[in-house]
């Protein structure tokens, strides 16, 4: 049974990015668990020497649960042309650790006008050895719709995208 783990790059308590991640949860097949991490608000800034003393407990949970997951799947919205400063802060705590190589990843996009941000996330993860599953990644437009994961799941244009996203990305678990 695979885990998938979400990581939603918005702080905001009703962000498209997480509904579209939620979205993902209701379609995909029986028997894929997911995980959400919703702890990015709550991990302190990143500091090299903070790691070598002992990780904080909320970083060693990402941590821990990047490591169970057999696959990540990210919703990240754009500011300022680029990653959120929070979002970017959580990666940079998975670069001293042994959990997200080769990890694979696929990159959902709740707005088509954040071309930059997914650009820049893509370099990031690239750069950290995340495998990134370009044919599982998805770009819908759901900026200022207010549409809740049940809304988006259930519309025919968008859950066949969703769907084919998740199943590109478990279809990518164990292949080299």
């Amino acid at each position: 049974m695979p885990l998938v783990l979400t990581l939603c790059g918005s702080l905001r308590a009703q962000s498209s990015n997480r509904s579209l991640l939620d979205a993902a949860e209701r379609v995909a097949p029986e028997g894929v668990r997911f995980e959400h991490f919703t702890a990015i608000d709550r991990l302190p800034h990143f500091n090299p020497d903070v790691e070598q003393a002992g990780l904080p407990e909320e970083v060693a949970d990402l941590r821990r649960r990047v490591g169970a997951a057999d696959a990540i799947l990210i919703s990240c919205p754009e500011y300022a042309r680029g990653i959120p400063g929070a979002f970017k802060n959580a990666l940079d705590w998975l670069v001293g650790g042994p959990e997200f190589p080769g990890k694979p990843i696929a990159l959902f996009n709740a707005s088509p006008r954040a071309s930059d941000a997914q650009a820049a996330l893509r370099l990031v993860l690239t750069t950290m050895s995340g495998r990134v599953i370009d044919e599982a990644g998805i770009t819908v437009a759901l900026l200022a719709k207010g549409l809740t994961a049940e809304a988006i799941a259930a519309d025919s244009a968008l859950w066949p995208q969703i769907v084919a996203g998740v199943d590109r990305l478990l279809a990518a678990i164990g292949e080299a």
